[in-house]
């Protein structure tokens, strides 16, 4: 993590009214210390007062609400990248007569997930560590119907000028060992309020529609295996990727050579004849 990605966090998380005191987490890390370090009768006896009791409920009612506010912010940033794909598909089908994007959907991940990958990562529950350390806060999920759509479609959102590439992975040409293919970005996009503009990161996730069938019934598989025929299930699911895959490329090719016949133009010929139309 660069010291400008620290930085943004830092500032976002004071926008958001954060009071972060090192040592502490969001969900009343005072009062846990104080448990901690202390044996419990003692702790209740003499650290536990009213006081200190009522000081760590407010804090921990308070980053709640700064938490919602954070959530409600990226649930803008996903709004504003999704009509970025949407205003790509209505370009694309303009020019071309046909949609390369299918399907679009988005999610914030759950706070359950987002805890424990702080954790996984060895780091405190705060809003500046959720900001600096957890990319895929929010992500979005973008369907196409072949594989150079997702290409096309990943390169036109990446050459705008309020769209920033923080990472990239391939894993259409480079698959995970279980088969997985998708193209993962990491983005960050300014999101305008009534008082500020954000810089905010996303997960975007490009994939067609045969990656996405094989991902989704991985997911639920994943959790439905048993430890006696877990390897053989892995091995199938490993070769139905690669038929998919093989699929995915066959689909193109037969979109192309149709393309290619006398009675059907390419899409630059169609963007071509449309040009000339409208300058007649």
């Amino acid at each position: 993590m660069n010291n400008e990605e620290n930085n943004r966090g830092g500032e976002l998380a004071e926008i958001l009214g954060s009071e972060l005191i090192e040592g502490e987490d969001m969900f009343g890390g005072e009062l846990m210390n104080v448990l901690r370090d202390s044996d419990m009768g003692k702790a209740i006896a003499k650290a536990v007062t009213p006081e200190l009791l009522l000081r760590s409920t407010k804090k921990m009612m308070w980053s709640m609400v700064r938490y919602r506010e954070l959530q409600m912010m990226y649930d803008c940033a996903l709004k504003t990248i999704k009509t970025k794909f949407e205003v790509l598909d209505s370009e694309f089908e303009a020019r071309y007569k046909r949609n390369p994007i299918k399907t679009i959907s988005t999610r914030l991940k759950s706070t359950e997930s987002i805890v424990d990958k702080l954790e996984r990562y060895k780091k405190q529950v705060t809003l500046e560590n959720m900001i600096n350390y957890v990319n895929d806060f929010a992500g979005i999920r973008v369907v196409c119907s072949y594989i150079d759509d997702i290409y096309r479609i990943a390169d036109s959102l990446l050459k705008q000028d309020d769209v920033t590439l923080i990472t990239k992975k391939d894993y259409i040409k480079d698959p995970k060992g279980n088969g997985y293919r998708s193209l993962h970005l990491i983005v960050s996009i300014p999101v305008f309020f009534a008082a500020r503009r954000e810089e905010i990161k996303i997960e975007v996730q490009i994939r067609t529609i045969a990656m996405d069938f094989w991902a989704s019934l991985e997911h639920q598989l994943k959790y439905k295996r048993e430890a006696e025929n877990q390897k053989q299930i892995n091995e199938e699911l490993s070769a139905c990727a690669e038929i998919i895959a093989a699929t995915d490329e066959r689909m193109l090719a037969l979109r192309r050579r149709i393309e290619e016949a006398e009675d059907m133009p390419t899409e630059e010929d169609i963007l071509f004849e449309r040009l000339r139309k409208s300058i007649l």
